[in-house]
């Protein structure tokens, strides 16, 4: 009876948000079947001989939530495992402190909110929790689709060495050859007035002699 009303106190105070006190990592965690997971509670700020409980929701926040009691972390009696909970399947120990909850060939029913708590006298802290998802396959993150830029053709000068762009050669020849057809156009004109000019001066020249 002690240990439901605990569990439940626990519940309440989830709903509220866990303590900086206890640090948890990973806040969100994404595993495949049959894998390993580890998770960490850091508790620097309390006694080496304090308890560590662990706990899992299974369902979101609600009025039916329901928190599952895995295992504890005793100083003097190591761990101590909820009444559904075997060993090959969960360990928790401490490094110092730094508590850690090990599972083992993670299934799906296995994801769910896990949170670590120490019970005071008569306050109980927990940490923020990580949720755990585990799926037997990954989400395969889409890779970003890389903009295709059109390159601009640079019209380069002949170079002896090297010619690193279309050679503008015919361009200028082209040019050169107009310019030389227009001057020589021109220069027929300019013969052709002369010529008329001419005419017109010996034609007035004669009838001015008559």
């Amino acid at each position: 009876m002690q240990r439901s009303l605990w569990l439940l106190l626990a519940a309440q105070l989830a709903a509220l948000g866990g303590s900086s006190a206890l640090l948890q990592n990973p806040e969100v965690l994404m595993v495949q079947t049959n894998h390993r997971v580890m998770l960490t509670c850091e508790a620097k700020t309390f006694p080496t001989n304090v308890r560590i409980y662990w706990l899992r929701r299974h369902q979101a926040l609600s009025a039916g939530s329901h928190y599952e009691f895995l295992a504890f972390w005793d100083p003097t009696k190591k761990t101590v495992y909820g009444k559904e909970v075997t060993p090959e399947k969960l360990t928790a120990f401490r490094n110092s402190s730094r508590y850690t909850l090990s599972l083992l060939n993670v299934k799906p029913a296995d994801s769910g909110v896990y949170f670590c708590m120490t019970v005071g006298n008569p306050d109980l802290t927990f940490g923020k929790g990580t949720q755990l998802s585990v799926v037997d396959v990954l989400p395969t993150t889409a890779q970003p689709t890389k903009k295709t830029t059109l390159k601009k053709k640079v019209c380069r000068m002949p170079s002896p060495v090297t010619r690193k762009g279309p050679s503008c050669a015919p361009l200028i020849v082209g040019l050169l050859v107009a310019g030389i057809l227009v001057l020589l156009v021109s220069l027929g004109v300019a013969i052709h007035l002369y010529c008329l000019w001419r005419r017109a001066r010996l034609r007035l020249l004669k009838q001015f002699y008559k």
